[in-house]
């Protein structure tokens, strides 16, 4: 049978994974309740329906796609109409958070009667017929959600702890996010030291290929700081407060402050930033 899924929220993920989903004839639930015109466009043009925290409730999943800092907060929201609920959707856990967050998340789930899924999503907002984007899924109950490769999209079950998913995904980011803000941060530097033309051209010449992760990576960056602060703070609490990259990775947390604030005010750094890259 087609399952019905709700997907909190219909941010540019949210809205992705449903698309996707309602191309395959999913029906997709979701709550637009306190969401600005730009998440009402999203849901509509993605094929969702708007229904209330009940109706969330009665889906066969429920999809958890927010902002790390808010994924906790979902859960503790939804958590009386769960355990209220006659059927009890498969509570998936989407976000990028640390595994210590995951099973805070799956502590407030349980009481529910939901079964809980932890996941990570590595890669942009599906597109139609890409394949980039893949749904890394752990826990007892990791299985249920494999037929959704039966609904257009990539599900890959993993062998160990309920959190294995959220240690990727961790593991992952922080490579991508930690490297792109080191990135960031020598571009602003070599600016400030009137080396950014020497540096690019010695990158051109001797790390063409870091030179084209970055010119791909940091543009793209920009109007995201905002929600990759919390990410990384995730990140760093995931490696350990007793480990050195623990600080690294909360510097970068705080870089990705200043990026976001300035991509809210003068753009001054997001300028050089961009006359680096030559765009």
């Amino acid at each position: 049978m087609t399952p019905v899924v709700a997907i909190v929220a219909p941010g540019n993920m949210g809205a992705g994974v449903a698309a996707r989903l309602t191309e395959n004839n999913v029906t997709v639930l979701t709550s637009l309740a306190g969401r600005g015109t730009a998440s009402v466009d999203r849901a509509r043009a993605a094929g969702m329906q708007a229904v209330d925290d009940r109706a969330l409730a009665e889906a066969d999943f429920l999809l958890s796609i927010v902002p790390p800092g808010d994924a906790l907060g979902l859960a503790k929201r939804l958590a009386p109409v769960l355990s209220a609920a006659n059927t009890k959707p498969v509570y998936v856990d989407c976000n990028a958070v640390s595994p210590r967050t995951a099973l805070a998340i799956a502590d407030v789930i349980a009481p529910t009667g939901c079964r809980f899924i932890d996941a990570g999503i590595i890669g942009a907002p599906p597109k139609p017929g890409s394949t980039n984007t893949k749904f890394y899924v752990s826990g007892p109950d990791a299985p249920l959600f494999a037929k959704f490769n039966g609904f257009g999209l990539i599900v890959r079950a993993l062998a160990g702890p309920l959190t294995a998913a959220s240690s990727l995904k961790m593991s992952y980011a922080g490579i991508t996010k930690g490297f792109t803000a080191l990135g960031a941060g020598m571009m602003l530097a070599a600016t400030r030291g009137g080396s950014a033309e020497a540096l690019k051209a010695e990158l051109k010449e001797s790390q063409p290929a870091l030179l084209t992760f970055f010119d791909r990576m940091v543009p793209s960056m920009y109007s995201k700081a905002y929600r990759w602060v919390a990410e990384l703070d995730e990140i760093s609490e995931f490696v350990g407060k007793d480990r050195p990259e623990n600080a690294m990775l909360s510097a970068a947390a705080r870089l990705y402050e200043d990026i976001a604030e300035d991509f809210d005010g003068d753009k001054d750094e997001i300028a050089a930033m961009d006359k680096f890259l030559g765009r």
